[in-house]
Formats: structure tokens, sequence, C-alpha cells
């Protein structure tokens, strides 16, 4: 069966898989990322299991993998098949590309933004089918967007495109990592709500799940600090909406599992904030952790379909 390598990488475990040319996860796999070991460690852990999974492949079905995509977080250059930054991994410039297509015995390989490619799986095979215009944004530690124009994924003149997560919804408020102040995931994150509820409720070690369970029962702090988010929110959905007039918005990530508890406010608070703006379909992602890895294998799959047609 003719098939592709999936990798999507994260800070701290990599999900794998093979795929077939329907979409279908044939094979699935997990490992740590080993960060702790240092950026070369990381790189050849990468690389040791997309030789693994080719292995498997041509053994379970008498040939290899035809392709390979791969999903890393941080700055991406996919152009040059270069990871070029990552804080969580430690690593810059990297030639991930290359490498991986040379463990591999030299199959074409594709590079991939780790959101972007989560986007791209949503949009096809997930919340976002049918539609010819969306933004689907994971809400979790951080904020990040990806923006879907007629089934393929909007990167930017410089690959930096849908880092909504860094529009200022409160000017002159907190200071955010990018260097700027009242940037939205310094106020609608989980880690924000995180941050927020572990103080209310005097428990360092509460998050932003249990401070959706103290919203759903009815606690008064959890609600204001839960609204307070929703605004954010809301505030920076907007200004999405304003710029690039999605027909579906799909919401990912750990706050997402909160379900009717964020869902419900916050499609009234858009709601209530636009003006002249179309309100989008607020829906939340489907995919749950496999985005990664099937986007990872729709990159290796459009580069195989590139190389035919070209």
């Amino acid at each position: 069966m003719e098939h592709v390598i999936a990798l999507d990488v994260g800070g701290t475990g990599m999900k794998a898989a093979l795929v077939g040319a329907d979409g279908e996860l044939l094979h699935e796999a997990r490992r740590p990322t080993g960060r702790e070991r240092g950026p070369e460690a990381v790189v050849e852990a990468i690389l040791g299991f997309a030789a693994d999974l080719r292995a498997y492949g041509a053994e379970r079905w008498g040939a290899g993998a035809r392709a390979a995509g791969v999903a890393v977080p941080g700055v991406v250059d996919t152009e040059r098949g270069l990871a070029v930054y990552a804080a969580n991994l430690g690593w810059r410039d990297v030639p991930l590309r290359d490498l991986v297509s040379e463990r591999l015995g030299g199959v074409p390989v594709a590079l991939g933004h780790d959101v972007r490619t989560g986007g791209l799986a949503e949009g096809r095979l997930g919340a976002g089918r049918g539609s010819d215009r969306f933004l689907f944004m994971p809400i979790g530690t951080g904020i990040a967007g990806a923006i879907g124009i007629d089934g393929a994924i909007e990167a930017g003149a410089h690959g930096v495109a849908g880092e909504i997560g860094h529009v200022v919804v409160r000017p002159g408020g907190a200071e955010c990592s990018c260097g700027q102040y009242g940037c939205l995931e310094m106020y609608g994150s989980a880690r924000a709500v995180t941050r927020a509820w572990a103080a209310a409720s005097c428990d360092p070690g509460a998050d932003a799940a249990d401070c959706a369970k103290a919203v759903a029962s009815g606690d008064p702090r959890a609600v204001e600090i839960w609204r307070d988010a929703v605004d954010a929110l809301a505030a920076g959905f907007v200004t999405a909406l304003t710029l690039l007039d999605p027909r579906t918005l799909i919401v990912g990530g750990g706050l997402a599992e909160a379900g009717d508890t964020l869902f419900e406010p916050l499609r009234a608070a858009v709601a209530a904030k636009v003006t002249f703006q179309k309100l989008p379909t607020i829906v939340p992602a489907e995919l749950g952790d496999t985005a990664g890895c099937l986007g990872a294998g729709l990159l290796a799959w459009d580069l195989l379909a590139t190389e035919v047609s070209a």
C-alpha cells in the first residue's frame, strides 16, 4: 500500500504515523523528543524515528514510504527546509528537510510549521471541511493561528503569518515575551487563565481546566477570570475577522476542551463586538492531537503531487 511518513515534533514528545493517500492513519507511534539531551540529540531522535517508520512500512507493505512530512515548532523556513529556531528545542538553522531525506534514502521531504500543519489538516479533514476561508486557532500555553485559503495555508511573505497571539488587545498591559505589551496570549491563553486561577484560588497546582470546572459550578472568582479571558479572545478574534473575513473560525488547543463553557460565551462576546464584520461559524477543532500528524502527511502527499505535475 502506498504511504508516506508523517512526523509531528513537539517540545516533549513526537507523534508519528504512516498515512495513506486518502488520509488514513495506517500506523501510529509516539516517542519522547529528548530535548534534555540537547538539540543534536533531538535531531538524531527525529532521524532515527523516521528511519524506523520507513523500515516498518517496508516490512508491512513491501515498499518504503514514498515521501515524508515533518512538522516542527518555532520559526520554520519551508522553502529552504530549515528549522530556523525553536526556543523549547534549542536548535538554530537545522537543515532538517535534507537530513531526513538523506536518512530515508533520498525520498522527498516537506518541512512545515506545527500550527500551520495542524491547520492544514483541520481545514481539509476536520472542522474546516468544505470551507473556502478559515482561521484555525489553537489556544494553549500560547495562541497561534493558521490562515486557510482554498485548502492551502497562507504562510505570509516571511513565514510568520497567523501569529494572532501577539495582536495587542490591552494596550499598555502586561509585557509579553515577544517584547510588546498587552498581547492576546497574555490574557486569553490557557497559561494566562492558569496563572490567574492559581492566584485567585490560592492553589499553585490549579490550572485552566480547574478554572473551567469552577466556572461550571458557579464560583464567582472563576467566572470573573473566565469572562476576562473570553473578552480578550473576542477582541483578538474581531481583529482577525476584520483583516481576514474567514467563513469558519476553528478553535482548538487545551482551552477548547472546556466545550460549551468556552464556546457559548465566546460566540456571544464576538457577536457583541462586531459592527460591519460578518460573523463566521465558530466551531471546535475535530482532530485533537492527531492534527499535526495528519497535516504532515498531507504535506508529503502534496509534495508528491507537485513533483508529478512539474
